[in-house]
């Protein structure tokens, strides 16, 4: 496990927490993915190393191909034994309670991933009750294969358009788990579908949202403004990534910032120079 700088992976105190990956690789197909640039760079020659690929070769139904993947490619699924039991033991060994994010080099429950794979994900996050899983994922409709989820998972999906909100919004009300949460990273787009019913019908209670980077694209201010004011509406939390600060250099005083506790509606003081950045209570 590796300590992480992702911002809303939190250890329960606070703290940073780690990221783990057990399994690496995705068939999502995203054009803007992180975890694939890496795989096909300096991490290539480590990843096509290890013969432990999935069985499973189809065509990507993802969002943005359909192209079959080579398995020669390094970021096709591939499952590290060393890293579940490295995990297992470094878990065991620790007094400290944690936040962990298993797979932000793949998709822990995503196209191609045997679901064999994804029980260790689980089988975990029930071993170590006294630690935080986050499991996010962008195909929310794999999630009911595990439902109900250990109460110590925190279970998000990826939502970049209207049309990923609306499948994840009907997949995550059909689960049970202690937290729900939605992931607005890289949000692309405007969302026009009703926001106040979509957090209400699917049992959200926190949302983080980001822009794309490298290359960076970030959302319009407008288009976060009204996630924000969504959400206020709703009581629900709301982290809103670093990588946001560039769009609100010039903006005046407003909602999308905040500090710890005092003044204004919701109880929060707000100090011009800090993001809202919400954790739920869990």
């Amino acid at each position: 496990m590796n300590k992480t700088s992702i911002e809303w992976v939190k250890n329960p105190d606070g703290t940073q927490g780690y990221t783990w990956n057990p399994i690496t690789g995705c068939l999502n197909g995203c054009p803007y993915c992180y975890a694939r640039k890496l795989a096909n760079g300096r991490l290539k020659d480590k990843y096509l190393a290890n013969p432990n690929i999935s069985p499973v070769q189809t065509e990507s139904p993802g969002y943005y191909t359909s192209k079959l993947v080579d398995t020669l490619d390094p970021f096709y699924p591939r499952f590290w034994e060393d890293r579940l039991m490295a995990g297992d033991a470094f878990l065991k060994s620790t007094k400290k309670a944690l936040g962990i994010f298993p797979c932000d080099m793949s998709d822990w429950c995503g196209i191609g991933i045997p679901e064999s794979w994804s029980n260790r994900i689980i089988e975990m996050a029930r071993r170590y009750p006294q630690h935080r899983f986050y499991l996010l994922t962008k195909q929310p409709q794999n999630l009911i294969k595990w439902s109900p989820f250990p109460d110590n998972c925190q279970v998000g999906v990826t939502v970049c358009n209207d049309k990923m909100l609306d499948v994840a919004v009907d997949k995550l009300e059909d689960i049970q788990a202690q937290t729900k949460f939605i992931s607005f990273e890289p949000l692309l787009h405007r969302l026009t579908l009703s926001l106040d019913y979509a957090l209400y019908y699917s049992g959200i209670s926190w949302l983080i949202i980001g822009a794309q980077t490298k290359p960076y694209k970030p959302p319009e201010i407008s288009w976060v403004q009204e996630i924000v004011r969504a959400a206020d509406k709703a009581g629900i939390p709301v982290f809103l990534k670093d990588n946001l600060k560039p769009l609100l250099e010039n903006e005046p005083l407003n909602t999308l910032y905040w500090a710890n506790v005092s003044n204004d509606e919701r109880g929060h003081e707000r100090v011009d120079d800090e993001l809202r950045q919400e954790i739920p209570e869990c």
